[in-house]
């Protein structure tokens, strides 16, 4: 990976990350493989980001706007219609990693088992795991299940940032307030980037920022 800065002293992203983020999810980005039982999980030797987040927090809509593409990952007013990992192929640099929504899933308790089994053992043995997002709703109160997914990051030591979604829909006072009681939360968390992402799929708000540092992972 080449070790071109990421960020400017002041925080703000360089012009050539925000470049490379622009150029790297202009690319193509392709399904490649769904996985829904522990027997077709497959080693890539690509890195790979995955997406984490409860049922109808917008995860689909959030990877759709990264890309540019309107079904690329569907979405849905069910919670719960992502049902596998799903692995999508951008431009032969990273895969990117659609993830089970947890929390409210309308499926059956031992298929729910069975998708924390998958994850368990998908966040414990992928050595090609650059970092989990794990996405929350800026309207919502942190709920149990985001509390489980973060302590089971930290027990895996899978890196993971915080990206707070549907921005567009609080205030910017509310906004503030928000990530930071979500940052003095993450500093109970060893694996958690300190950093909070704010975003908006249905404003653009974010998606430059956000691709600079998902892209900084497929850089050669």
């Amino acid at each position: 990976m080449s070790e071109s800065p990421l960020t400017n002293l002041d925080g703000s992203y360089t012009a050539d990350a925000l470049e490379y983020g622009r150029w790297l999810f202009a690319q193509s980005c392709d399904f490649i493989r769904g996985v829904q039982m522990l027997a077709d999980l497959v080693d890539f030797e690509v890195p790979e980001i995955a997406f984490a987040g409860r049922s109808n927090v917008g995860k689909s809509s959030l990877i759709n706007a990264l890309t540019g593409r309107k079904t690329l990952a569907r979405t849905s007013n069910t919670p719960g219609r992502t049902q596998q990992l799903n692995f999508f192929d951008l431009g032969g640099r990273l895969y990117l990693v659609d993830m089970p929504g947890y929390g409210y899933a309308e499926v059956p308790k031992t298929v729910v088992a069975e998708w924390r089994k998958l994850i368990d053992v998908y966040l414990r043995g992928r050595p090609t795991l650059q970092r989990a997002y794990v996405l929350l709703d800026s309207r919502v109160d942190i709920k149990k299940h985001d509390i489980e997914i973060m302590a089971q990051l930290d027990k895996a030591a899978v890196s993971y940032q915080i990206v707070l979604t549907k921005c567009d829909k609080v205030g910017v006072t509310q906004l503030q307030q928000i990530k930071s009681q979500v940052e003095a939360l993450l500093q109970k968390h060893p694996a958690a980037h300190p950093k909070v992402m704010a975003t908006s799929s249905a404003k653009g708000m974010g998606i430059e920022e956000l691709r600079a540092e998902i892209a900084h992972f497929g850089r050669l």
